[in-house]
């Protein structure tokens, strides 16, 4: 087995500078093909939210993986594989099922049916303000939260991979990315952002793939080999210290190490990761970038492509950072099992020069991923803003294409200027709390209304409103009366104790009353619109009139 030399408590990896010149290379070349790409007008409404629809699938999905596959794919399951084992493998199989449900109920439906926004498709045979206004709060929450995330994290991994310490530092770093996303929105919209989000995911899965690779070869391409080299390490850790037997996060090769006897808390994260992603707003806007329902259906697969072989790839990856950089030397970073990756990338080479120009190339490309994640969240939350409620709720559905345009993007400075804020006073919270929060949301107000809207003859105003509402409170007390939030010493407050909810994702609950609220709702109405309903049924099924809707 390879022997490496330890680090250091605190040791930061690779050059600064050299980091910061890939990120800066990355920034120009990125900015100079935005710009390109979106010359020509972008006064329709169509242009700005959805690019004209002119990207195929091939494209479309590799935009949807640079869209989901952000920071906490792969900075956050390769340190939980590394750390935990076979439960951080648990996240790459909920991520990557969830794109059944997406693939198989939401794609082309929603595509068929919408026209830039969820509301769009929720809204089509119901009362259109009540439930417009309902779906644009749920959609600007998980909006935000998921951004909060991401730019928090920004500020968090900058101690790492730019070793940067102070926190006035890390504030600026939360500015600049926030800056930058405000710019690359205004200036690309939907397209510009698409492209940005294309090369994100090829150089995202490219260097994870090398990393993966480069791994194998160190034992002959045998994967039991990496395995089992990261278990014998494992137990050495475990042999010195007789508190991880205790804990029995060690056992790389043990099923629920983490989770002990709360075997309910594994399965309401898992319905939060199947289910969550189906709802997600910026995730379910691309499907409006294409001409048709059949390049939907085919983003869709090639999404499911790319990133089931990211997640496999982010398996070996844990397993290699385990084995070459170890269990306490994660740990003895700053960032801690957000470091593996970037350590690993280090390890590598040897450490020298090599591991150096490596390091930096992946830490760009780590924040070459937020960039693009925070991008694409910041125009779905102004679309969102601007066509459901600017113009169909304050208008009435008929504001002007090229002011409802310019309230978007005044929407984007806004919501930049928020991320920043949020951000700066988030970077030194638990991360995986808002990304949770952000999936528990979506699973639990935005997924029951959009299939009861698809499939549910009987769904009308009062159940979509009661669903998305019910769904969105129910998430948010629950998380805030969690362990996740205080009572534990990993909550976000954890010297506070007001926690009398078990769980740390409200999944299990949250989305069943998300379900029956909008089943109950809808029987304790007599609005029933049997004549639209068939029209959306033709629509949804057919994409009959999709691409009128589109163009307009």
């Amino acid at each position: 087995m390879q022997t490496l030399l330890p680090l250091e408590t605190g040791t930061k990896l690779g050059n600064p500078i050299v980091n910061i010149a890939i990120f800066a290379i990355f920034v120009v070349v990125t900015l100079t093909i935005v710009i390109r790409v979106s010359t020509g007008g972008k006064k329709k409404a169509s242009d700005f939210y959805t690019g004209g629809a002119q990207f195929d699938g091939r494209q479309n999905g590799l935009a949807i993986a640079g869209d989901y596959l952000s920071a906490a794919s792969f900075l956050g399951i390769v340190g939980a594989v590394a750390l935990t084992g076979y439960d951080g493998l648990l996240y790459s199989i909920g991520f990557l099922v969830a794109w059944l449900v997406a693939l198989l109920l939401v794609a082309e439906p929603l595509r068929n049916t919408g026209k830039y926004t969820m509301a769009d498709v929720l809204s089509f045979r119901t009362q259109e303000k009540p439930v417009r206004m309902a779906a644009a709060i749920s959609t600007l929450a998980v909006s935000f939260f998921y951004l909060l995330a991401q730019m928090a994290g920004a500020g968090g991994l900058v101690s790492l991979l730019l070793g940067v310490k102070s926190s006035g530092m890390q504030n600026l770093v939360i500015v600049l990315v926030g800056l930058l996303m405000i710019v690359y929105v205004l200036i690309g919209g939907m397209k510009g952002t698409t492209w940005v989000q294309m090369i994100k995911a090829v150089l995202l899965i490219s260097g994870a793939a090398i990393m993966t690779f480069w791994v194998l070869a160190k034992c002959g391409m045998n994967l039991s080999t990496v395995i089992g080299n990261a278990q014998a390490k494992a137990d050495a850790v475990k042999a010195s210290n007789p508190e991880a037997n205790a804990s029995g996060w060690h056992d790389l090769l043990k099923p629920m190490g983490k989770y002990g006897t709360n075997k309910l808390g594994f399965i309401s994260l898992s319905i939060a990761l199947v289910l969550g992603t189906a709802g997600l707003p910026h995730v379910l806007m691309r499907f409006y970038t294409v001409p048709t329902a059949k390049e939907a259906r085919r983003s869709v697969t090639w999404a499911i492509g790319l990133i089931g072989a990211f997640y496999l790839f982010t398996m070996v990856l844990g397993y290699g950072a385990a084995w070459l950089v170890g269990y306490d030397d994660i740990n003895s970073m700053p960032g801690k099992a957000n470091a593996a990756a970037p350590a690993l990338a280090f390890f590598l080479p040897g450490q020298g020069t090599g591991g150096t120009i490596f390091l930096a190339l992946i830490a760009g490309v780590a924040f070459a991923t937020i960039l693009a994640v925070v991008a694409g969240l910041a125009i779905t939350a102004s679309a969102s803003f601007a066509h459901d409620i600017y113009n169909a709720v304050l208008k009435d559905g008929n504001a002007d294409p090229a002011k409802e345009v310019k309230v978007a993007r005044a929407t984007v400075i806004v919501i930049g200027l928020l991320a920043i804020v949020g951000g700066i006073a988030a970077k030194s919270q638990n991360i995986a709390f808002l990304v949770a929060l952000a999936f528990a949301i979506a699973a639990s107000a935005n997924l029951p209304s959009i299939l009861y809207s698809l499939y549910w003859k009987r769904f009308n105003t009062r159940g979509a409103v009661w669903s998305i509402y019910g769904g969105l409170i129910s998430a948010l007390v629950l998380i805030t009366f969690s362990p996740a939030v205080s009572g534990a010493k990993t909550a976000m407050f954890p010297n506070a104790d007001f926690a009398w909810f078990p769980l740390d994702n409200p999944a299990l609950v949250s989305v069943p009353i998300g379900f029956i609220l909008g089943w109950l709702g809808s029987i304790t109405s007599s609005e029933h619109n049997a004549e639209k309903y068939t029209e959306m049924e033709v629509r949804s099924m057919t994409g009959a009139g999709a691409e009128g809707a589109i163009a307009h």
